[in-house]
């Protein structure tokens, strides 16, 4: 698939929803998950906003891997779906780093301002690889899986197709 239809795709299923699901690894190995408002880059970075004492905060803080799943939650079943999974590292945003995210997070969400979230920090969250669904572009039962180059551009790695029985 052409980096350029599947860089294209990536960004419509993260302007999809401006919510996310994060999952963080918690002591002992258990999943958690988490429910945030995230923006995103143009190189596929997603930023949120976080209590550091929250639970999810905590885990990043002790284990950096993470996943995102972003989808539409008005879609209805039967009707065509769609979504995107991220894999990779989250990390709470410093200096620069969290300048440039708390900009991208703002522009998302023009009614944000940090004096009236100060406990919260910025996150970002990087990922290394994707995957997407989206019935009505790919058909159906059709998932891409994506690598995310160190030059934070796609790169084809395989497509799954699934059938009905």
């Amino acid at each position: 698939m052409a980096v350029t239809r599947m860089t294209a795709i990536a960004h419509e299923l993260l302007d999809a929803s401006t919510l996310c699901a994060i999952a963080t690894v918690a002591p002992g190995d258990q999943a958690h998950i988490n429910t945030a408002y995230f923006a995103w880059s143009p190189q596929l970075d997603l930023v949120w906003i976080s209590e550091p004492r929250a639970k999810h905060s905590a885990n990043i803080r002790a284990n950096d891997s993470a996943a995102v799943a972003i989808y539409d939650s008005s879609q209805s079943w039967g009707k065509p779906d769609r979504g995107i999974q991220l894999f990779g590292t989250a990390r709470k945003a410093e200096g620069s780093a969290a300048d440039d995210a708390e900009t991208v997070y703002a522009k998302r969400f023009p009614d944000y301002r940090r004096h009236d979230l100060s406990a919260y920090l910025v996150y970002l969250f990087r990922p290394r690889r994707l995957k997407m669904f989206d019935e009505r572009t790919l058909g159906t039962g059709v998932f891409v899986t994506a690598t995310v180059t160190a030059k934070r551009q796609l790169a084809w790695e395989r497509t799954e197709i699934y059938h009905s029985a």
